[in-house]
């Protein structure tokens, strides 16, 4: 090789090893990319909050023991709905103290039979889910309900009960009504869909069921209120003799 050759070699191969030594001088000072995301620094996503009536299930009434052992500990919308004077409080606090007697009869049977039917009409009309839960207050732990449906769904929380009866109703039975308002304070609720479906000899009237939506009354649901912890209270005192 000439001197002249050689020493073109040389210049040609030290600016080569300089070019790479920059080259890794630049990438050296970028910083480096990951093949994928850190999961602990990717920002998680914030799960939304449960409805607060969630927090207040005691049982179910597919564990119908359990379900039965927690009604009897407070006040339901069965007791409720018979509490219609501050003399119905006795009557109120004779039965929980007791026991009812009533086992059911043919009519409650038709009925347990036809609510899965019915439950499943309003949650195709209306969007209101089946429910088996039995909830508490959220300021009491003793007041207590089981509503046939409910559902989230505009401005607040919506209920369902469901009703099979013999007669046709001209107006709304009081009773039903005080359990829809009961029903309404325990789950914080708004409105409540009753839905009932007349029969005679068992055997529906009506293609479909009939329905009315039932606004919260918070005047009558004060009373209530009053008047089952006055059963409660009651019901104290005898235990303690």
């Amino acid at each position: 090789m000439s001197r002249l050759g050689a020493a073109g070699w040389r210049l040609w191969r030290c600016g080569r090893l300089r070019s790479a030594r920059d080259n890794r001088e630049v990438i050296s000072s970028q910083p480096p990319l990951p093949l994928w995301d850190d999961p602990a620094e990717s920002t998680p996503s914030t799960p939304a909050p449960l409805p607060a009536h969630l927090a207040r299930i005691l049982a179910d009434s597919t564990d119908r023991v359990g379900w039965l052992r927690a009604r009897s500990r407070g006040i339901t919308a069965t007791d409720v709905a018979k509490l219609a004077t501050e003399r119905s409080v006795r009557t109120v606090v004779d039965d929980k103290w007791h026991g009812s007697r009533f086992s059911g009869n043919a009519f409650t049977d038709h009925g347990r039979e036809r609510e899965p039917e019915i439950a499943r009409w309003v949650s195709e009309n209306f969007g209101i889910q089946p429910s088996t839960a039995l909830f508490h207050a959220e300021g009491s732990r003793a007041h207590l309900a089981t509503p046939d449906g409910l559902s989230i769904g505009g401005p607040g929380l919506h209920l369902a009960e469901i009703k099979t009866t013999s007669s046709a109703w001209r107006s709304i039975p009081r009773g039903y009504l005080r359990q829809v308002w009961w029903q309404q304070y325990v789950l914080g609720a708004e409105r409540t869909l009753l839905v009932w479906e007349q029969h005679r000899d068992f055997v529906p009237v009506d293609a479909e069921p009939q329905y009315r939506w039932i606004d919260r009354d918070d005047s009558q649901i004060h009373m209530l209120v009053r008047l089952a912890d006055q059963v409660l209270e009651a019901l104290a005192q005898r235990s303690r003799g």
